[in-house]
């Protein structure tokens, strides 16, 4: 967990780059190549992405479209005879309880404005599945969408063949079909689920919901006087509606897909009311294509008391907490005073076009802090940083492995295909100044064109010189593994990417050389541009396995390989 990260690092002045960047504007190179040669007939049905007002429309890019044809769900459906997408709701489920799941079209309204989008059982986010540790539950899931579809459980450890990654472990649910998933849940924490099949469509029209394992012990968190569970997304929009996605394969595959509407727990305008006093524990998750976000509650104390799968070694008090796609965080928050207390999202936004670097503060909610006091005072137990000893013992064990050397090595790189030179030009320029982490889409049209067609992000294993589905690790249960990540600066656009294991614990040693003193069992892990990770892979359950970006049109764009577990 870091409270930030750097703003820039600087090969270049500004001034320097915008010369080349307006001789290419100027050029006005022809640039109908086979990378944009879609059907004559579809290829006007792309309009321009979304951009910020100081970006320029670059003519050369501006002739440019994807290599696929737009799609948005709901084809040829009466819009009005979808049912409109209700709040999420809690279902509390007993072990050996069933759950009836349904993904299926719904009607959205979102400022004013109506949309097609997916929803889990009619709702966003989908039902919040709240169970005890230890409790297995039987989901009986029906997809009624207009694609084939899955449910992963994300981060529980669940028994492989109910795992929901297509290809792997099941066939994908075709629309109209069912699937049975028996889930148990062995550890306690904050997880998630959505979809493993096309989640660069899926997911960012709705399909995600919340999972939260009460653990066995009762003192496991400090006190706090209620939970609250915030689910951040975002949503790409225009002034023509829900902005398309590519049919027969990802868009937005160099940066992924930014959206421009903040959402939290499905809405755009999100509120929560608090008393004076009241110490309220939040379980973030992010479930966003792309974005990763900087969290802080203004004008409100905050500290980070756990994260994925469990709780930190010790309690630290934070300014913000940086949460990418997949990742959650538990934080308690005590707010002292009435008044309004915002969460906000502040970053530093980059201007690739003109170089530039601009802060930025987006408010995603509003807490309204009443006058009213808390009906039960928790100010002196918020005061302390509690040490858990049971997480430092159990951590404990796997201490001996800090030294030892990696036992693989994995580079996360990128291969561009048919791109126009124009692009591969801009993004030459544009790694002469970046950022630890691309906090915004600050080059959408470029963005846009390039789907996995063209782009393939690649997991390398560093030993064998394999890629992807063609990496070979094999394993058996009980074993440690000591993995190094490293993220390739040499590429034509480095981006961070969060990095995700299926089925197992991970513990993150170090980053750039850096230890890390406070461990905490997690399942995804953010590597920064350029960022070099170590971390242990603890191996419990066994069968084929995957493991992937988070990053979801780089996932459909190659990022993903699979371990076996014997």
């Amino acid at each position: 967990m870091r409270r930030s990260f750097p703003t820039s690092t600087s090969r270049q002045g500004a001034s320097d780059l915008l010369l080349p960047l307006i001789a290419i504007a100027l050029l006005g190179l022809p640039l109908r190549t086979a990378f944009a040669q879609t059907d004559p007939e579809t290829a006007d049905d792309w309009r321009m992405p979304p951009m910020a007002t100081s970006m320029p429309m670059l003519p050369p890019l501006m002739r440019l479209r994807p290599s696929v044809t737009p799609f948005l769900p709901g084809e040829g459906v009466d819009v009005a005879s979808l049912s409109e997408a209700r709040p999420g709701s809690i279902v509390d489920l007993a072990d050996g309880d069933t759950l009836a799941l349904e993904a299926s079209l719904v009607r959205r309204t979102i400022r004013g404005r109506t949309y097609v989008m997916y929803a889990f059982n009619g709702q966003h986010p989908g039902p919040l599945i709240r169970v005890s540790q230890g409790a297995e539950i039987v989901v009986e899931f029906t997809n009624r969408i207009d694609l084939p579809t899955s449910v992963h459980w994300h981060g529980v450890r669940v028994e492989n063949r109910y795992d929901g990654v297509p290809g792997v472990t099941q066939d994908p649910v075709r629309p109209g079909g069912r699937f049975i998933y028996r889930v148990r849940f062995k550890d306690a924490g904050i997880y998630w689920y959505h979809p493993h099949h096309r989640e660069d469509i899926q997911q960012d029209l709705g399909l995600y919901g919340n999972m939260f394992v009460r653990p066995a012990a009762s003192d496991y968190y400090g006190p706090a006087n209620r939970e609250e569970f915030l689910v951040l997304d975002d949503l790409l929009i225009d002034e023509a509606g829900l902005y398309p996605f590519g049919k027969e394969a990802a868009t937005h595959t160099l940066m992924g897909r930014f959206g421009n509407v903040f959402l939290v727990n499905g809405e755009p305008d999100f509120g929560l009311e608090a008393k004076r006093g009241e110490v309220v524990r939040f379980f973030l998750t992010n479930v966003s294509n792309t974005r990763v976000f900087n969290l802080s509650f203004d004008g409100a104390r905050m500290k980070v008391v756990g994260a994925d799968i469990g709780k930190f070694e010790r309690e630290r008090w934070v300014s913000s907490v940086v949460l990418a796609p997949a990742q959650r965080y538990v934080v308690d928050v005590r707010f002292e005073g009435e008044g309004r207390v915002a969460l906000t999202n502040r970053i530093q936004a980059i201007d690739h076009y003109l170089a530039t670097f601009k802060p930025r503060v987006d408010t995603l909610a509003v807490v309204e802090v009443s006058e009213k006091e808390a009906a039960e005072d928790h100010a002196e137990a918020f005061e302390i940083l509690r040490e858990n000893a049971d997480v430092i013992s159990e951590v404990d064990g796997y201490r001996e492995y800090v030294d030892r050397a990696p036992d693989y090595e994995l580079e996360l790189t990128l291969r561009v295909g048919d791109l126009p030179l124009t692009i591969k030009q801009m993004m030459q320029l544009d790694t002469l100044y970046f950022p630890p982490v691309e906090w915004n889409d600050a080059m959408p049209m470029m963005n846009y064109v390039a789907s996995s067609r063209e782009v393939t992000w690649v997991l390398r294993d560093q030993g064998s010189g394999s890629e992807n589905m063609e990496i070979d690790w094999r394993f058996q249960v009980g074993d440690v593994v000591k993995i190094r990540l490293h993220n390739d600066m040499r590429v034509l656009h480095p981006m961070q990417h969060p990095m995700h294991f299926h089925g197992q614990r991970l513990l993150v040693l170090a980053q750039d050389g850096v230890a890390n003193d406070n461990l905490v069992w997690k399942d995804t892990v953010l590597l920064p541009r350029g960022a070099t990770t170590v971390f242990l892979l603890v191996l419990s359950i066994p069968a084929l396995w995957m493991a992937h970006g988070l990053i979801a049109d780089h996932r459909v764009a190659g990022m993903k390989m699979v371990f076996q577990v014997e």
